[in-house]
């Protein structure tokens, strides 16, 4: 590898990954850039969706990539980049959690707070004196139900529904990620969603408002 011309910045873009870790591990740092660039805000994606707090998963995506900026020499292209890189941060945010919940850490969202809606983009829960501000008002409610829920479940179903419905990985690719059989995978997924059907059917029932 050492010694091989370095990429123009079209094939710098036009790269795949495994053509990316190549060129970083021959010298070219801007490799190492572009596969930030590329996968910073799914990284940021799946932090948020661990971790619950906008700050926090920040925090934890930079770290991530330190660590992968450290041991890409390890990724051997058995499995796809991404694989790898999920399962660097979800290993990451799992410390995170875990260092948080042996200091009795606890979340306190303030009313103002943003939370992510179906669309991907961020609202304030706070509500305003606009005319439609009951209907986002029952629209927050509902997403903040489905975020507090996603939050309480066992990491074991909350990673996987996120991996799987959230950013569309395949039964394959998710076992690559959390290290499964096929089968555990689906038998995973199904209780999952369950589990979190039921926690909302909970939390909604009696409340005409949301329901």
């Amino acid at each position: 590898m050492v010694g091989r011309p370095a990429l123009t910045r079209e094939e710098m873009q036009a790269a795949t990954d495994p053509e990316l870790v190549e060129a970083y591990l021959a010298g070219d740092q801007r490799a190492f850039e572009t596969l930030v660039q590329r996968h910073q805000d799914r990284v940021y994606r799946l932090c948020l969706r661990t971790v619950h707090d906008p700050k926090r998963a920040e925090e934890a995506a930079q770290e991530v990539f330190i660590k992968v900026y450290r041991h890409l020499a390890k990724f051997r292209g058995e499995s796809k980049f991404t694989t790898w890189l999920y399962r660097v941060a979800l290993n990451h945010c799992r410390n995170v959690q875990a260092y948080r919940a042996r200091r009795h850490e606890k979340r306190h969202d303030s009313l103002d707070a943003e939370i992510e809606g179906a669309d991907g983009s961020y609202r304030r829960e706070l509500a305003d004196d606009r005319p439609d501000a009951e209907a986002d008002l029952l629209l927050n409610e509902r997403l903040t139900i489905m975020k507090e829920e996603l939050a309480r479940l066992d990491p074991i179903w909350k990673e996987i529904l996120v991996l799987r419905d959230v950013e569309g990985l395949s039964y394959e690719e998710i076992g690559q990620t959390l290290e499964l059989a096929p089968g555990t995978v689906k038998s995973r997924i199904h209780r999952a969603r369950g589990e979190l059907k039921a926690r909302l059917a909970r939390r909604l029932k009696g409340d005409e408002r949301i329901a």
